[in-house]
Order: structure tokens, then C-alpha cells, then sequence
């Protein structure tokens, strides 16, 4: 496919929530959104035990690397298989993955016979369920609604997950406090089956698709890496939107939320509490404004150039609260930068779908999960370990500024390319 045929050669969809309009998609919201809750409630829960049993600083590391390594690593892959068989099965096998975790919790609660590499064996399955669910996600929902509706269905794609990360701790806390750990964590199996059940006969996928099907591709492991990156060389809106959203994961990525208990002392509100709470909900909160507001007024039409100045947008916002000693400020910039992560984030995975070929849609998607979530493993290294040289503001400001730079040189050079191409 040409890599001018961005979302202007799709048909003019309908302003207000368009992918909504399709009753499968309301469907696929709410379940996704349910199981996304049901993934932060483990956390919730696993993450409280594992501290009061272990109190291991290397363990809670160990936590953050086995979420995202998973999605470095066979990201692609997972993409192949929702190429080559149906991405319902595939996200069901991503489900089964989150159900045995929670399940495997339980029944080393229950016997009280958690050992740390317990832990470590039930984080990785965890980290390998949501790599198996992400890609395969994102070929369902084109499926569901096509390339019409496709940046909505992106857009509400992104809005449950953060939808489910806001209502995961409230629940999860609660089923920890009234439930206790066990029990709570077992309930949190059977959160997972309103969407496994959904997907078991959903009209989509592969059997439904119209036209000729191309035909299968075998799995190859890594070697699909380095064949997508062939095949998609010459498309640079692909290429940027990749290149954009690993470098955002890569530099920045979501460490400062680690680093938050800090912020929060820094800006007199460290102390347990609904001010430090605020802190930490403030960029879910902007991520679902985002959600809603372009969604309900059908703004922000998938270009790259508006992808480039959101993210530019977004490191001026991270820039501002590491510097800021307002508690108010601090607060606002945070609910700014969720909405500016949500809206660029989600309109590069619009940009890399429409423009994906159709027979290696799964590869591309895979391609772009590798790089915009992947590399969030390595996150922890620009702000949190050169925080701990030279303090975690001037860590995060510095990455922020890197990051602007290089966006800013990713623009002009795709730019340049764009006019290069338009004269050829």
C-alpha cells in the first residue's frame, strides 16, 4: 500500500463515537474494559502481598521488566499469530494466560506457600497474557468496524484501558479489604470470562472477512521481525509512528509514575492521602477526558503531522511538571499529559493500521506493540537510574527535552520525505 493512503482515503465516519455505532464494538469495550480492570486488580492485590511477605525492592523491579520484556520480545510474534489464525482465539489465550496467574495467586495463598520464585514465575505468565492480547486486540477491533470508524475504535480501545487502570485499584482494594487476598484474588478468575465467553462466537475474524484471503503465513519467530521491517521499509508513515512511539517509550515511557511517591514529598503532599491519590489518577483522568471529548466532538483526524505536535505537546507537559513546585500545577500537567499520551499514542496506532498491507496487519501491529510498549522495560533506566545521580526532576526534564529533540528531527525528516515523494 502507498504511504499516501493515509485515513483521507477512508470514508467520512460520523462525529460522535462512530465505532459505537456497531453493536459488536459496545460489546468489545465493555468486556475489554472489565478485563483490563481485572489485570490492575492483580496487581492490586499480588503487589500488596508480595511486599508484606518479601519487602524486596529487587522483586518489585523484577515486577516492572517481566510486565513490559514480554512485549519487547515477541510482540511481533504474537502479531503473526493473529495473521496466520483467529485473533478471537488468540485473545482468549491472552485471557486463559490472566485467569491461570490470578488462579496460581490464589492457590499459593490459600496454602500460604508463596516463595519469591513463585512470584516471579506467575509475573511473567502475566506479562506474556497482555502480550498476547494486544495486537491480537487491535486486528479484531479492524474487523469489527473497519477502516471508517477504525481511528474511533483505536481511540475507545485506548479509553478502556484506562478506564480499567482508574476502577482496578478502587476495586482491587476493596475486594482485598472486605474479601481479603485469596479470596479477592480467586474472584478476580472469573472477571476475565465475560469477554473469553463474548469472543467464543463473535461474527469476526478471519471466517467473515470479505474478498480473497491472502494466503497463510508461517510463524517464524524473530525472523518475522526483520522481514516486517523489509516489507514496511519504504512506507514512512508506518516507519515514523514506530520510530515515534518507541522513542516516547524508550525515553520517557511511563517511569515517573514509579517515581511519583517523590514528586508527591517534593510538592508537600507526601503523606498517604487523597492529594498524593489525585497524583497518581491525574494522567488516567486526562487519558479518559481525551477519550471522551475527541470521541463525542470527532476531533483530531489521524495525520502525522498532528501525531508529531501532540507529542511534542506531551514532552512540553512532562517537561513542566518536573520543574513545577506547585502542587496545583504539578496536577494539571499531569492530567495534560494523559490526554496528550492518549490522543497521539492512539492516532500513530491509527496511522500504522490504515496503512499496514492487510496480509502482514498482525506483524505491522506487533511491530508497533514492540516499540511503543516494549521499550518501556528500558524507561526505568533514563529517568530512575540517572535520577539517582542527579535527582529524579532533572532526570525526567532532561528525557523530556531528548525526547522533544528528537521528535522534532523525526518530524522534518519525515516531512522531508513526504515532499520528496509528492514531487517524484
Amino acid at each position: 500500500m502507498s504511504d499516501t493512503q493515509d485515513s483521507a482515503s477512508a470514508p467520512a465516519a460520523p462525529r460522535s463515537f462512530p465505532a459505537l455505532r456497531h453493536p459488536g464494538y459496545r460489546v468489545y469495550f465493555v468486556t475489554s474494559a472489565i478485563a483490563m480492570m481485572a489485570d490492575n486488580i492483580e496487581h492490586v492485590i499480588t503487589y500488596w502481598v508480595m511486599y508484606q511477605k518479601f519487602q524486596s525492592q529487587t522483586l518489585a523491579g523484577f515486577a516492572v521488566i517481566s510486565h513490559w520484556l514480554p512485549f519487547l520480545l515477541f510482540s511481533t510474534w504474537s502479531g503473526a499469530l493473529a495473521d496466520r489464525y483467529d485473533p478471537r482465539r488468540v485473545i482468549q489465550a491472552g485471557m486463559l494466560f490472566f485467569m491461570s496467574a490470578s488462579l496460581g495467586w490464589g492457590v499459593l495463598f490459600v496454602t500460604d506457600a508463596l516463595e519469591m520464585w513463585h512470584a516471579a514465575v506467575l509475573l511473567i505468565i502475566h506479562g506474556c497474557a497482555g502480550m498476547l492480547w494486544g495486537p491480537a486486540s487491535q486486528v479484531l477491533i479492524h474487523d469489527i468496524v473497519g477502516a471508517a470508524h477504525l481511528q474511533s475504535a483505536v481511540r475507545l480501545n485506548a479509553t478502556a484501558r484506562w478506564l480499567g487502570i482508574l476502577m482496578g485499584p478502587a476495586v482491587g482494594g476493596g475486594m482485598l479489604l472486605v474479601l481479603g487476598p485469596s479470596a479477592g484474588i480467586l474472584v478476580n478468575v472469573l472477571i476475565y470470562l465475560p469477554l473469553v465467553l463474548w469472543l467464543w462466537k463473535a461474527p469476526y475474524g478471519p471466517r467473515f472477512r470479505t474478498g480473497t484471503p491472502p494466503p497463510p503465513r508461517a510463524v517464524r519467530g524473530f525472523a518475522d521481525i526483520l522481514a516486517t521491517a523489509r516489507e514496511i521499509a519504504g512506507n514512512r508513515t508506518i516507519v515514523s509512528m514506530i520510530v515515534l512511539a518507541g522513542g516516547a517509550s524508550l525515553i520517557v515511557g511511563n517511569a515517573y509514575h514509579a517515581q511519583m511517591p517523590e514528586f508527591a514529598y517534593d510538592l508537600g503532599h507526601g503523606d498517604p492521602g487523597l492529594a498524593y491519590s489525585a497524583l497518581l489518577a491525574a494522567d488516567a483522568a486526562g487519558a479518559l477526558t481525551a477519550g471522551i471529548v475527541l470521541e463525542g466532538r470527532g476531533l483530531l483526524p489521524a495525520k502525522p503531522r498532528t501525531a508529531f505536535v501532540l507529542a511534542m505537546l506531551w514532552c512540553c507537559a512532562i517537561l513542566g511538571f518536573s520543574i513545577t513546585s506547585a502542587y496545583p500545577v504539578a496536577l494539571g500537567l499531569l492530567f495534560a499529559v494523559g490526554f496528550l499520551e492518549l490522543s497521539f499514542n492512539a492516532m500513530a496506532m491509527t496511522l500504522v493500521q490504515l496503512n499496514a498491507p492487510a496480509h502482514i496487519r498482525g506483524r505491522v501491529i506487533g511491530l508497533y506493540t514492540m516499540s511503543a510498549l516494549g521499550l518501556r522495560a528500558f524507561s526505568g533506566v533514563t529517568v530512575g537510574v540517572v535520577g539517582g545521580m542527579i535527582g529524579i526532576h532533572w532526570s525526567l526534564a532532561l528525557s523530556a527535552m531528548v525526547l522533544l529533540a528528537t521528535i522534532v528531527v523525526l518530524s522534518a525528516f519525515a516531512g522531508a520525505r513526504a515532499v520528496a515523494a509528492s514531487k517524484d
